[in-house]
């Protein structure tokens, strides 16, 4: 599993021209889903995300997390996160997982992380999405799921 961790100001998706979701201060997350990934995988992933301290405490340092912020999660599914552009110039996926292994433990994550209490607004799995945001900071983490302990 892969995720685009991007500290937000605000962010929205919108399918078909309508807003499907849309948060103000908080993470915009990018989801990739690999076919290994199980829902042991998804769970440390959303523990990471839930917990990391990435927002300015009094000090100007990064030391508070999403929920001391009353920051909230808007997660898009990004099977693109596993491109493979070793050969050639146009990237393969098929390291990204199956359409339906993929959509359910994008759900499965997405529902993990509400059991924190956190909002999540979503996008729709394999729609055509429009994301805008501003970006804070800029801070954007990458995190992979074969990196964490």
């Amino acid at each position: 599993m892969r995720t685009v961790i991007q500290r937000v100001k605000h962010a929205s998706v919108t399918i078909d021209g309508v807003v499907n979701g849309k948060i103000d201060q908080g993470f915009l997350l990018l989801v990739g889903i690999k076919d290994g990934d199980t829902e042991a995988v998804v769970e440390k992933m959303a523990d990471k995300i839930a917990k990391m301290r990435i927002f300015d405490d009094e000090n100007g340092k990064m030391n508070l997390a999403l929920q001391q912020v009353g920051g909230a999660i808007l997660s898009i599914s990004q099977f693109t996160l596993f491109a493979n552009c070793k050969k050639g110039n146009r990237p393969s996926f098929d390291g990204a997982g199956k359409p339906e292994h993929a959509k359910a433990m994008y759900l499965y994550f997405n529902e993990v992380l509400r059991r924190y209490g956190l909002q999540v607004e979503e996008g729709i799995f394999a729609a055509d999405m429009k994301v805008e945001l501003l970006n804070d900071g800029p801070i954007t983490i990458c995190l992979d799921s074969e990196d964490l302990k």
